[in-house]
């Protein structure tokens, strides 16, 4: 993959690499896409949580340091992912991180206790994501620490959804209507890894996860079976441990642009981060390549995959 260009997606900045072409660079960038040279499967990859860029005047307002700030954040899932474009089917990666911008939410799920005054109607201050902090400006990082030591206005809110929340998802619908308008149907494989002890706000919470894989299908709603079915039997097969649904069945991503009914399917993958890195200093394991290698190959297992099967 030898080329990048800094383009406009709607009034927006991205970085598209493109194999095989020249490279140039843009340090505005909100969004990454990794293309193959020609799309050659309906299958389109999304990284919305592996993002590392962190603005100096976010740090500046967080109560955290550089290491507690990453606890929400999806390390190197999109390297273990890399290989798709080699194989036909685009990547998308948010560059910015889940803690700064969360683009697997609703564009407006914000907590009221966050901000300095009243929020607009239309904002959704009642999900249980944002009764968790979680929303899609979060109030903590994924084990409960507060992130902020002050209020926030909420036009900083809008202006970061704007800048990096907004851009995401008008590449992801792009890819995904143009991937179904050249194959008929479109695969979206929603990438995320999960911490391998469960957290303070989740059903497991303080106990070590015996699983290495979740798929999350919206409990059969956003996609076919028989692409659930494939994904667990290859991993299966590769000696991994799989349960479905099993604290995650699929968050905003999966269950708003997974649509059979209409030709999409979306299925989220959760990678147990105990597999292929240190979660206390954010640093690689050997145990990485053999997970990318492996995720190499379910992807080319879901090339093969006929389309005909995705029938719903």
């Amino acid at each position: 993959m030898a080329s990048v260009k800094g383009d406009r997606l709607h009034g927006f900045r991205y970085i598209k690499r493109v194999m095989d072409r020249e490279t140039v660079n843009d340090s505005d960038a909100a969004i990454e896409i990794l293309a193959p040279a020609e799309q050659r499967t309906p299958l389109v990859f999304s990284s919305p949580h592996s993002g590392r860029e962190y603005p100096a005047d976010f740090l500046a307002a967080s109560k955290l340091d550089a290491m507690a700030i990453r606890r929400s954040e999806d390390s190197f899932v999109d390297e273990l992912f890399a290989q798709a474009p080699h194989l036909g089917a685009p990547l998308l990666k948010a560059l910015f991180p889940r803690a700064f911008v969360d683009p697997n939410r609703e564009p407006y799920e914000l907590d009221p206790s966050m901000f300095t005054g009243p929020l607009p109607g239309f904002v959704n201050r009642r999900s249980p994501r944002v009764a968790a902090g979680l929303g899609t400006i979060a109030r903590v990082v994924a084990n409960g620490s507060d992130i902020y030591s002050r209020k926030l206005d909420f036009d900083e809110a809008h202006a970061r959804i704007e800048r990096c929340y907004r851009p995401y998802h008008d590449a992801l619908e792009e890819l995904i209507t143009q991937t179904r308008t050249m194959f008929g149907t479109c695969v979206l494989i929603d990438c995320h890894s999960m911490p391998s002890i469960g957290g303070p706000m989740e059903n497991d919470a303080g106990r070590r996860r015996q699983v290495d894989f979740i798929l999350g299908d919206a409990h059969g709603r956003s996609c076919a079976r028989p692409l659930t079915m494939l994904v667990e039997e290859t991993l299966r097969g590769m000696g991994y441990s799989v349960v479905r649904n099993t604290p995650y069945s699929g968050g905003f991503i999966t269950r708003n642009y997974g649509r059979p009914e209409r030709g999409v399917h979306a299925l989220q993958i959760e990678i147990n981060r105990a597999l292929y890195m240190n979660e206390t200093t954010f640093e690689r394991t050997d145990g990485l390549a053999e997970v990318a290698r492996n995720m190499s190959l379910l992807v080319e297992r879901l090339v093969e995959l006929e389309p005909a099967a995705l029938a719903a």
